[in-house]
């Protein structure tokens, strides 16, 4: 019988991560580290990501190297795929960056009716046509590596619609092109699974809203409606990152693992 420990011993792979520098992005780098994968982190020039990566080397012993592309940026993405391929070979693949938007981005954070198409496109495009090019670019070495593991990062509005109630009286904002995008995502990744398997698997995290300062208004009913009794943390998603991306699941693919709190069981 194998032993856990073997299981999630990453030792001698190499794993990608997109949007590296991010908050979820940080805590899954460092938790693949932690089982000791070589990492390769992703994210825009004038990221934090060489600091990151850093830090991460001295902590677990790790190599990790930080890499500058705009995901939107079709030639962008196939230099840094030439890069990484150049060097080595590939075991795991995180598409985790993506496109949020703000405020003051026109077109995006405002009612349906003056959404634009321009906006609508630039989240396609990093949330889904972005996740479809590094797929494909990589499949090749994830194919060849053994134990290939594609894990893209949805979201609950990719399975479920928003409830507008939780939003009244705030600023905050649930755009249509992000859902959609995370929608297509989720049946993106269960195409792939029965494409690449069996050499390589592809599993989707569904994350739940996380923390980050959000209006007190809006907590306060998120936090009601959901069965755990609080909003997630970053740190809630290393058990699932760690699962999909080690042999812990060697047998899963073309699944959506829900990290929500419960918001989905209702």
């Amino acid at each position: 019988m194998t032993a856990l420990r073997q299981l999630m011993n990453m030792s001698g792979r190499r794993a990608l991560i997109t949007g590296g520098a991010g908050g979820l992005g940080r805590v899954m780098a460092d938790s693949l580290a932690e089982l000791g994968a070589d990492l390769l982190l992703v994210d825009r020039e004038g990221a934090s990501t060489p600091a990151l990566a850093e830090e991460i080397s001295a902590r677990h012993r790790v190599k990790a190297t930080a890499l500058a592309c705009d995901l939107e940026d079709a030639d962008q993405r196939a230099a840094m795929a030439g890069t990484v391929l150049a060097e080595g070979g590939l075991s795991v693949l995180v598409n985790n960056a993506a496109f949020v938007g703000d405020s003051n981005l026109t077109g995006w954070s405002e009612p349906f009716e003056s959404q634009s198409v321009e906006t609508w496109r630039r989240a396609l495009e990093v949330n889904l046509t972005a996740v479809f090019h590094l797929s494909q670019l990589f499949t090749p070495a994830l194919r060849a590596g053994g134990g290939g593991s594609i894990v893209n990062i949805a979201s609950i509005y990719g399975q479920w619609g928003p409830d507008w109630s939780l939003y009244e009286g705030t600023t905050m904002a649930n755009p249509a092109g992000y859902g959609a995008s995370k929608g297509g995502l989720i049946q993106f990744t269960r195409w792939l699974a029965t494409t690449l398997g069996p050499e390589v698997r592809v599993n989707a995290i569904s994350p739940g809203g996380i923390a980050r300062g959000q209006a007190s208004s809006f907590v306060e009913r998120y936090v009601a409606r959901t069965p755990l009794g609080r909003m997630a943390k970053e740190e809630d998603f290393r058990g699932a990152i760690a699962y999909l991306s080690s042999d812990l699941s060697a047998y899963v693919t073309g699944q959506v693992l829900a990290v929500d709190g419960g918001w989905g069981a209702w």
